[in-house]
């Protein structure tokens, strides 16, 4: 066997051993360890080359961007414990109830707003499903409308910064975390208007499946309900406002002033406090939950990390090259294919996985091809989240399906919740979201718009022009030394004239309007 041969192999096996169900960060490692041997055997590489292994790892998790992984997740499970998603929802719910869609509205606008502040999707969709089912059954809303606005609207976490799955494609494309937050604005709010409008048309179509709650059922009127509509909307509004900002996240903000650490778990301690909910057991709860997720976090690290070395040992990152920068249609086509391929790997594997292990390799052909990495990550992420959405294996619809037996069963719900309405009525959310994929291939300002504007100075350009500033006409230098006074007062006002710092600002301006 010929080296050549050995990287479409590995990648076949890689396939395998996601498709057995063993834990993928040790069958990872497993089979790396086990191509780098039979390689080494086979003389393809020295033993050496296997001695970066340690370091490599050692590299990977010494990086401080990974410190927003716990801190976002433990910013997530206090803000998930603390009460926030039901004083929301409550509220919501009552000031859109009377519209036919309200409640519908309602989920789909705290979804928006949880998922700025909490980013876990097991959280938000048990939160909502546990206050919004039972008055969505009660008032006769369709089951399958029902339970896919809830899987969606928790969903959508993955995509709205400060999204955790931004940060990990920030690393893994090497961009700043700012970047990928500012890029990913235009696709969230796109995705929610989305969601909205298919609301209304259900409404206009279907207002069966969606009716209004009768004004009488709302147990607030007036102000006292705006009032507490804004005490759980503006807290958050200013915990998104001073995470993304701190980070550099907003539009027009280029400088982080603080690290996740600060910017996240403090902010969410401050706001459980402003509720009268911090308390050692939800810290406690919360502190369990990040540990779990930052563990197998790391595990998922070290074993991609462990088949990259490998894989790029044989040349795996030049087969990948030649098989995906040959696709006809150049860079669309090769956004098609990746996003098509990255939609069905969604079946078997979440986000964590995808980013640690197809991203590696897919970055260096995107970059190869003049593709803006931070498009192309928010372009992922995009596709990513319907991993939570589609049948069969779609994790949202676990979390709907066993907090609705459990509801079922203490008697909250009315009815039993029947898989097939799951499934189908996550169909068409699913839809919309690679909708959104089409959206952000084909019109790619729905990313950039955000972005800061790059200014590209000709360097050379305007170091000539320094130089010819300075560089003094002929016979000056005998004038000078001839009247000293007068080539001073000539050169004074010379320089007041024309600056040469303002000289190359007003280059530096003319070439980034060029």
């Amino acid at each position: 066997m010929s080296m050549e041969h050995f990287p479409p192999l590995m990648f076949l096996g890689l396939i395998v051993i996601m498709l057995l169900g063993f834990p993928v960060a040790f069958s990872l490692a497993t089979l790396g360890l086990g191509c780098g041997a039979f390689a080494v055997w086979m003389g393809w590489f020295q033993p050496a080359f296997m001695s970066n292994l340690p370091l490599n790892v050692f590299g990977i998790l010494s990086n401080d961007l990974l410190l927003a992984i716990p801190f976002f997740t433990l910013m997530g499970a206090v803000l998930e414990k603390c009460g926030l998603a039901e004083d929301m929802l409550d509220s919501m719910g009552q000031l859109f109830g009377p519209i036919r869609g309200g409640l519908g509205y309602s989920v789909i606008i705290v979804g928006f707003i949880l998922g700025a502040i909490t980013g876990t999707v097991a959280g938000q969709v048990i939160a909502m499903a546990m206050i919004s089912l039972p008055v969505m059954m009660r008032y006769g809303y369709n089951m399958r409308y029902a339970t896919g606005v809830l899987a969606a609207s928790g969903t959508i976490t993955q995509l709205v910064p400060p999204s955790l799955v931004l940060v990990v494609l920030a690393d893994q494309l090497g961009r700043s975390v700012g970047d990928m937050y500012k890029g990913a604005w235009g696709p969230s709010i796109l995705q929610i208007l989305i969601f909205l409008l298919y609301t209304f048309i259900v409404s206009r179509v279907r207002p069966e499946w969606v009716p209004g709650v009768a004004a009488t059922e709302r147990t607030l009127q007036g102000w006292a309900l705006w009032r507490k509509c804004l005490r759980g909307i503006i807290p958050s509004a200013v915990l998104i406002f001073a995470v993304l900002g701190s980070m550099g996240g907003l539009p027009g903000i280029d400088t982080a002033v603080a690290t996740p650490t600060e910017a996240g778990a403090l902010g969410a301690f401050v706001l459980a406090a402003m509720h009268g909910r911090l308390t050692w057991p939800l810290v406690q709860g919360a502190m369990v939950g990040t540990m779990r997720l930052t563990a197998m976090v790391v595990f998922i690290l070290i074993g991609s990390r462990v088949f990259s070395l490998v894989f790029q040992g044989v040349d795996g990152g030049i087969w990948i090259e030649h098989l995906l920068s040959g696709l006809p249609g150049g860079q669309t086509g090769f956004l098609i294919v990746v996003n098509i391929f990255v939609f069905f790997l969604a079946f078997f594997l979440d986000f964590f996985e995808i980013a640690f292990i197809i991203l590696p390799m897919l970055a260096p052909v995107a970059d190869k091809l003049g593709i803006d990495l931070v498009w192309f990550g928010v372009l992922l992420c995009v596709n990513m989240q319907t991993s939570f959405m589609h049948p069969p294996f779609g994790f949202a619809l676990f979390y709907l399906r066993g907090i609705s037996d459990t509801m079922f069963k203490n008697g909250s719900l009315p009815r039993k919740v029947e898989t097939r309405d799951l499934y189908m009525g996550a169909i068409p959310w699913v839809l919309m979201q690679l909708l959104l994929v089409v959206i952000v291939i084909f019109v790619p300002e729905t990313v950039t718009t955000f972005l800061d504007k790059k200014v590209d100075v000709d360097v050379e350009a305007a170091t000539q022009m320094l130089q010819d500033v300075d560089t003094a006409e002929p016979g000056a230098s005998e004038a000078a030394a001839s009247d000293p006074t007068a080539a001073l007062e000539a050169a004074t006002a010379a320089s007041a004239e024309e600056d040469p710092m303002a000289v190359f600002q007003d280059a530096a301006k003319d070439d980034a309007k060029k």
